[in-house]
């Protein structure tokens, strides 16, 4: 494949990455918030806390998965199967761009 065909999808991607990095930077900022001095309310803050850790940990893995899919453009290897080296159809690229495997070796 040319990558000149992803141009759409390395902007959706650039896209979705700044988007995450603001959101966790948001989450970071959450996290760093001193501990209020009523227990009650510390349990409250802690439980959320761990929340929030879960969803950065999802959001860091989304932007992991991203910018190993933009290095793959760059390096010309995007649209190729990892598992058999066959390509990836677009159609699945679009719907999924950080897919590494195609149809068939995904659903193996």
């Amino acid at each position: 494949m040319v990558m000149s065909e992803f141009k759409d999808i390395e902007q959706q991607l650039r896209t979705r990455l700044d988007d995450l990095l603001q959101r966790t930077e948001v989450i970071e900022d959450d996290l760093r918030h001193p501990l209020d001095a009523d227990w009650e309310e510390q349990a409250t803050d802690l439980a959320d806390d761990e929340a929030l850790e879960g969803i950065d940990d999802v959001l860091r893995a989304e932007i992991q998965q991203i910018r190993l899919a933009l290095l793959r453009i760059g390096n010309g290897t995007y649209g190729t199967c990892a598992v058999c080296g066959d390509e990836i159809s677009h159609a699945r690229l679009e719907a999924r761009p950080i897919a590494t495997r195609c149809i068939k070796c995904a659903s193996a």
